[in-house]
């Protein structure tokens, strides 16, 4: 089994039912979740937009290899609407990241294990530090925990008190 880290979020339609589906498609379609994050609220990052994102980062085991994990996170960002734009960032229900597959590297044209601007996103690094503060990035080298505190992203990043339960 493949331990996958997973970063999810979006900022358009019911952001509350927006998660809780796309995290039943996950244990559905990705493999069983094993640890997740709390909910975050944070300022589009790379563009401007009127909403906010909620954000949140996942652990799951996989038994999929990294190309068809793609495929699949694909096939599930489509169910929310999602057309990916080349080089642009935009608003949207829902947005699936690979942080992490195990500890390896990968660089294609395709795909970027791990994902290439994670020490540079508060909201990933701390619903990851949350979830995995000893975890460490296979390139540099240093922890969750340790990109966080060295991260120089300034957004303002806001830990939601979800009363139902994600």
């Amino acid at each position: 089994m493949h331990q996958v880290f997973l970063g999810i979020g979006g900022n358009l339609g019911n952001k509350y039912d927006n998660l809780t589906k796309v995290l039943l498609l996950i244990e559905n379609e990705l493999g069983a979740i094993r640890k997740k994050s709390s909910v975050y609220e944070t300022s589009p990052w790379g563009f401007q937009a009127e909403d906010n994102f909620w954000n949140m980062v996942v652990q799951i085991e996989t038994r999929v290899n990294p190309n068809k994990l793609l495929q699949k996170i694909k096939t599930i960002e489509q169910e929310f609407g999602r057309k990916r734009q080349t080089g642009n960032y935009s608003s949207r229900e829902m947005d699936i990241d690979i942080l992490y597959f195990d500890d390896l590297i990968v660089e294609n044209e395709r795909l970027k294990i791990p994902h290439p601007h994670i020490h540079e996103r508060l909201f990933v690094l701390v619903p990851l530090a949350e979830i995995a503060p000893e975890l460490k990035h296979p390139k540099f080298q240093k922890t969750s925990f340790q990109l966080l505190e060295s991260c120089t992203d300034k957004s303002e990043i806001k830990k939601l008190n979800l009363n139902k339960k994600t």
